[in-house]
């Protein structure tokens, strides 16, 4: 296909509303360049970290490498551990250690014999994450050989969770750089920095983040704010062109705010919450979605577990199970996204309706304690009553 077709010269309205180039690569042959680069990699080296190429998954490979030196890495999708688990099982050498961070199996059984592969082939297997794990995954992970370790995802980003699990001292630049990531990850906003290193790990290659922050921490030198800087003039016309195209839906007790395009989606919600939106919804034109909290709606991982994800209370993703083929993805561009859209609104809904029905059933509670008080009382008045004759 001709690139230019998709991210050529193309008007922002029109390319907004397309994915990138990588969406129409093929996955046998991206899946192939992987197992390649995995096998690069991992010859030779004694630790690999498995991470979500995000600033968090990429921080946690800067602070492993300072303690263990070379480390491979291996950029990992919420949706391709059980694949990067069976690499490092194949191409890793016996008795490597590995650690796997910033990721969170939807269901143990994704992961399960891939796992057992990889802790059969390390010395080791050390887990680290802040997402809202499913007790019997996690219990099921440790029966497995890997020792997790899970922070609270309202207080921890996985950098954190590396700084406090390791046994060295943590050089004083890594472990500013796990806070200022945290700011960016719980969506604490409280550090400038902190869209800095969410946008360079964004549009650069994790290797190059990795390499950047590991030397710098979260102060990042001028050439990389000025490469940012360009960056950012399409990024605010696409966050724009989203937020022009966002709804407001009252469901229930919430306000929801709900767009698509391609776009920083923190923004975006932020620019929704403004406009009064309790939770956002920002539907991609690869057919994933982020959803977004605030104090107001802090159950964006119950949401997002409905339809094929997860996350936490204030920021979640998922992507419904609904393409099966060309003709739904050109349905999903044409109409912005409408199908998407509907799904995750009817997971608003299912919480809406859920909690209705917990009221309605403390009620009956509430009721039944107050009826079976006064049959008591009855009782009582009338065993006193039959003393007195």
């Amino acid at each position: 296909m001709d690139e230019t077709l998709i991210d050529g010269d193309l008007p922002l309205s029109r390319k907004s509303v397309l994915p990138g180039t990588g969406f129409f690569y093929p996955d046998e042959f991206e899946e192939a360049a992987e197992d390649a680069a995995a096998e690069e990699a991992l010859d030779g080296v004694e630790t690999a970290v498995i991470a979500d190429p995000d600033a968090d998954g990429l921080a946690c490979v800067a602070i492993l490498r300072e303690l263990y030196g070379a480390a491979a890495l291996l950029p990992t999708s919420p949706h391709e551990i059980e694949d990067s688990l069976e690499r490092v099982a194949e191409y890793g050498e016996e008795g490597i250690r590995l650690f796997v961070c910033d990721l969170c199996p939807d269901k143990f059984e994704y992961v399960d014999e891939e796992l057992d592969a990889a802790v059969g082939t390390a010395s080791e297997v050390r887990w680290f994450d802040h997402h809202q794990w499913d007790d019997e995954v996690a219990e099921s992970v440790r029966e497995a050989g890997a020792d997790l370790v899970v922070g609270d995802s309202d207080e921890e980003c996985t950098a954190d969770v590396a700084v406090r699990s390791l046994d060295f001292d943590v050089p004083r630049h890594l472990v500013e750089l796990a806070a200022v990531t945290r700011d960016h990850d719980l969506w604490l906003r409280e550090d400038p920095r902190s869209d800095d290193l969410a946008d360079f790990s964004y549009w650069s290659e994790p290797e190059d983040y990795v390499e950047v922050v590991a030397e710098h921490g979260a102060d990042l030198p001028e050439e990389v704010l000025e490469f940012l800087a360009e960056k950012r003039v399409e990024k605010e016309a696409l966050i724009e062109l989203a937020v022009k195209r966002g709804e407001l839906k009252e469901i229930g007790p919430w306000t929801v705010g709900v767009t698509y395009g391609r776009c920083s989606q923190n923004e975006v919600a932020e620019a929704m919450r403004e406009q009064g939106a309790d939770a956002s919804v920002i539907v991609k034109p690869a057919g994933s979605a982020s959803i977004r909290g605030t104090d107001a709606f802090e159950r964006c991982h119950e949401v997002a577990g409905q339809v094929n994800g997860g996350g936490h209370p204030k920021a979640a993703g998922c992507k419904p199970d609904i393409y099966e083929d060309m003709l739904d993805y050109a349905h999903h561009w044409t109409t912005r996204g409408a199908t998407t859209k509907r799904v995750i609104l009817e997971a608003f809904r299912t919480l809406e309706a859920d909690e209705e029905r917990e009221a309605e059933g403390d009620e009956r509670d509430e009721e039944s304690e107050a009826e079976g008080g006064a049959d008591e009382g009855e009782a009582a008045a009338g065993d006193d009553s039959a003393l007195e004759e």
